[in-house]
């Protein structure tokens, strides 16, 4: 079988997130490099084999790699038939100096939750329109990542704020539309972004990107049932297009908004 090079990449509105890469390789070999950012992997086919700072690691199943910046790094195919990886490369507004000690110690997290999360976030930032959505679950990754790496500084982060979570709500209410990226949230509601996550969550049982994707689907709901064609709905709530419209829509609904209007 000849061999596979196939990439996408990309850099999405998310703060902090320098490129997003996924890639299929069956035969090539990384040779020793560094990166500025930091590196997290996951590899969703096959696996990884690497040295970092001389010493060999892998990424075996519900692996989640992290490479701190400016170490030297290889990487090369684990099995015959190659891996398939996908790859974000963070800067130090996410994940700070202080944490490549550890991660140089540690770079292969072998924790299912965390797995998960990264693939839910590579979901996410496929899809522009649904930026709160990647941020919020990025801030919760680099959190949990810090525990992971530093549990003795990470305890205790997490305390329930039912104040907080109302303050967010009403902030989401206000900007149905426009949206509010969480880090400007954060600053208005004066909370730490995964602080108040966490407390949204917590309080109502439910993501703040869930609930403003909730809250839009409903308008659009009202305005469809008024008559008015899906792609002027989708810009009149907030969503990217009418496509983003739909996705949403078509899962909290069940149907296409087309087919709500017709019925």
């Amino acid at each position: 079988m000849a061999p596979q090079r196939e990439i996408s990449a990309w850099r999405p509105g998310v703060p902090g997130v320098v490129e997003v890469f996924h890639a299929h390789y069956t035969e090539y070999a990384y040779p020793m490099h560094v990166h500025e950012a930091w590196t997290l992997l996951i590899v969703d086919d096959g696996a990884v084999r690497y040295d970092l700072d001389r010493h060999e690691h892998g990424t075996p199943h519900d692996t989640v790699s992290l490479l701190p910046p400016h170490i030297p790094h290889n990487g090369a195919p684990a099995t015959a038939d190659g891996f398939r990886k996908r790859v974000l490369y963070l800067d130090s507004s996410r994940l700070g100096d202080d944490l490549i000690g550890p991660a140089v110690d540690g770079p292969d997290l072998v924790d299912p939750v965390l797995r998960r999360r990264v693939g839910q976030l590579h979901t996410a930032l496929a899809h522009p329109g649904d930026e709160l959505e990647a941020d919020s679950r990025l801030t919760l990754i680099a959190e949990r990542l810090h525990g992971r790496l530093r549990p003795a500084a990470a305890a205790g982060l997490a305390r329930p704020d039912r104040p907080l979570a109302y303050r967010l709500r009403e902030l989401l209410d206000a900007r149905l539309v426009e949206g509010v990226a969480l880090d400007e949230a954060a600053r208005l509601v004066h909370a730490h972004p995964a602080h108040l996550v966490r407390a949204f969550s917590g309080a109502f049982g439910i993501a703040p990107h869930q609930y403003l994707m909730s809250r839009r689907v409903d308008r659009a709901r009202r305005l469809l049932l008024d008559g008015r064609p899906p792609g002027e709905v989708a810009a009149a709530t907030g969503f990217y297009d009418q496509s983003h419209l739909t996705r949403h829509f078509r899962r909290l609904v069940g149907v296409t908004p087309g087919r709500y209007a017709r019925s």
